[in-house]
């Protein structure tokens, strides 16, 4: 019985996917042009059209989704007064797997000068699905940065709520070499349970961060102006020289048209990926 449980685990671990996509971008005569890049296992990065001023990548997961044991790592690194805007193909859905949790790695560089543009379509969590995620952030004090995430505990349009599970999110921010921002966000065993108190999200089943970079009163001032439009709980402030946006809503659907409502209030582009 042994023997077949040992076998099971060593061939669950020789199926897990790995991915990887390492790149960097340049500005040249105020053009923002894609330097060398990496690529290996499962993950893949387009640039689907040229644009004026700035660039555009869309990550492609080709495994079909993230399950237990499978590590994805992105490395991007935006030089003076480069602009880069970064989505994904699609939102991404993090499976129900046994083994351990799947690693999803983030590191993000930015220049003097340069802008960056997190905003990828949301993550997905089916029940007792584990994932812990890493953001590492390292800002010159002149760069300007806009990360926008949501996570949805499970498919509320499909009568799927994720019970149980775990999910880890840790994120760190310097600027100028210093830490300005750590958080690190921890929901594991009972989700469901945990999600239905008032301090937590009340039954809500999306939940979403926006930092930007740089951030004061005024921005939050104006995004504050359009609360009334809000379908969802949005909860805004600034310090350290940065603003973040808190985002809780009942399904995914909502917290996104919040989401929108805030990045207009930025004057962000939104990419088209998100308004098909």
């Amino acid at each position: 019985m042994r023997s077949e449980l040992s076998a099971t685990s060593t061939l669950f671990e020789a199926n897990r996917a790995r991915g990887a996509v390492r790149f960097d971008v340049h500005a040249r005569d105020g053009v923002t042009r894609r330097g060398t890049l990496h690529e290996s296992g499962s993950l893949r990065v387009r640039f689907p059209s040229p644009e004026d001023q700035g660039l555009s990548g869309v990550f492609v997961n080709t495994a079909g989704g993230v399950a237990g044991g499978d590590r994805f790592d992105i490395e991007i690194s935006a030089a003076d007064s480069a602009r880069l805007t970064l989505t994904t193909a699609a939102a991404e859905k993090v499976y129900r797997a046994p083994g351990p949790a799947a690693q999803l790695n983030i590191a993000l560089t930015a220049g003097p000068g340069a802008h960056l543009s997190w905003l990828p379509q949301e993550t997905i969590l089916f029940d007792r699905a584990r994932v812990h995620r890493r953001f590492d952030i390292d800002l010159d004090e002149a760069a300007s940065l806009l990360l926008c995430e949501i996570v949805v505990f499970g498919r509320t349009a499909m009568g799927e709520r994720m019970e149980q599970g775990e999910f880890v999110d840790r994120w760190r921010l310097r600027r100028g070499g210093k830490l300005v921002f750590a958080e690190t966000v921890r929901l594991d065993g009972n989700i469901g349970a945990k999600l239905a108190r008032s301090a937590v999200t009340k039954g809500g089943a999306a939940i979403g961060t926006a930092l930007i970079v740089p951030g004061d009163e005024a921005l939050v001032e104006r995004i504050r102006e359009a609360s009334e439009s809000f379908s969802g709980e949005v909860g805004i402030s600034a310090w350290n020289g940065f603003a973040m946006a808190r985002f809780c809503a009942q399904d995914a659907a909502r917290l996104r048209a919040d989401m929108t409502a805030v990045l207009a209030r930025t004057g962000a582009a939104l990419p088209r990926l998100w308004l098909n």
